[in-house]
């Protein structure tokens, strides 16, 4: 049996997505910048897909940029925030993503910003009283916070941060990578001046995304060479991808609530088999409280093959993660599970679930998980 529990990695593409992108990787091939009826069909396309876009989000089509994903779209919003709006300070958490966190920390290597961080509860949190407290005690500020962990699944408030960054003038920018497509979004009920998405985290193509920069604010060009994205982006255009991730975010906002409801269940039912199977098994961040319902980050009791955790899951057909997918690479461990203070000496896993995964798949998954563990006791369903 295969399973595939590792959906905040990425996503399978949905057979709506494909079947919306085959004519543009065909028949429709024209490059949207030419002026003949070959570019002005898909450039009409691509417009289309910014209108469907910006619908979703309740903003206007003016405020979204395509881009290649969510890393180029964060390295935007905070180099040329910084660059082209005055702020020589930057909040952020030790748990971001690393497309945040290194682009801050070379910002302030160079020389441009002083950052700060906020605290976090245990449970990995934002602390929104040290945060107003950061915003009091520094001038214009750059505030960067993502709307949902990517490894353990915690909530910001967004609404609430935004009013707080309002009250200070400080410019806000939020990566929505884990949410969008989870969650809906009114962009215009929210203080909040960039956003960021990734296609292939809702069931649509790698290597496309948008940023969302908020009319009230101005930056510029962060890659240069053409007059695409209303002379914001150089290069020409994915456009498939593009009409990909429109598609999928229309796919998304029309079966959410059915999405979240399956999703959630699966994902509570694997916390109970967890429970009743594992002895001593915990669950890093929020688990079912305030967090994000397609992540579950378990913390196993400590064997002497917990290093080959992963590796003896993926043997048995069971794909999983250690954290993100950007660094599961590395020897390091997880960032996050450090800055949160979790016991880092203890096997940790991220289950991430997406609407194509079964409670038949959590219980093989439980099963191979207590043979890895020794445990001899049946589950009782």
């Amino acid at each position: 049996m295969k399973v595939y529990l590792d959906n905040a990695a990425t996503t399978p593409l949905d057979k709506e997505v494909l079947e919306a992108m085959l004519p543009y990787m065909t028949e429709h091939f024209g490059n949207p910048s030419s002026i003949h009826s070959f570019g002005r069909k898909t450039r009409a396309a691509i417009e289309g897909a910014r209108k469907s876009v910006a619908k979703f989000l309740n903003v206007s089509p003016a405020e979204i940029f395509f881009t290649s994903g969510g890393t180029e779209a964060d390295n935007q919003a905070i180099r040329c925030s910084i660059h082209d709006m005055g702020i020589k300070h930057a909040i952020t958490t030790k748990i971001e993503h690393h497309a945040v966190l290194h682009t801050l920390e070379a910002m302030e290597h160079d020389g441009h910003i002083k950052l700060s961080f906020v605290n976090l509860t245990p449970e990995g949190h934002v602390d929104l009283n040290h945060l107003d407290q950061l915003l009091k005690d520094n001038g214009r500020t750059l505030v960067s916070l993502m709307h949902a962990n990517n490894e353990i699944g915690n909530l910001l408030p967004l609404k609430e941060v935004g009013d707080i960054c309002a009250k200070y003038d400080a410019v806000f920018h939020s990566d929505t990578v884990q949410t969008m497509g989870h969650y809906p979004m009114d962009l215009q009920a929210i203080n909040v001046h960039f956003i960021t998405c990734a296609a292939h985290k809702f069931h649509g193509p790698k290597g496309v995304g948008f940023l969302y920069i908020s009319n009230k604010v101005k930056i510029n060009p962060f890659i240069y060479g053409g007059s695409q994205e209303r002379n914001m982006r150089g290069g020409t255009e994915n456009l498939y991808g593009i009409i990909g991730l429109a598609k999928a975010l229309e796919v998304a906002n029309r079966d959410m609530q059915a999405h979240e409801d399956h999703i959630l269940g699966v994902k509570k039912y694997m916390v109970e088999q967890l429970k009743a199977a594992i002895p001593g098994v915990e669950f890093n961040g929020a688990c079912l409280n305030n967090c994000l319902y397609t992540v579950l980050n378990v913390r196993f009791p400590h064997t002497e093959n917990a290093e080959m955790l992963l590796f003896n899951l993926d043997i048995a057909g069971i794909a999983a993660s250690g954290g993100s997918a950007c660094t599961s690479g590395s020897n390091q461990g997880s960032h996050v599970l450090r800055g949160i203070g979790a016991d880092v000496t203890r096997p940790s896993v991220r289950f991430s679930f997406s609407k194509y995964n079964t409670k038949e798949e959590v219980d093989y998954t439980v099963s191979k998980l207590k043979e890895l563990f020794g445990v001899k006791a049946m589950v009782n369903s």
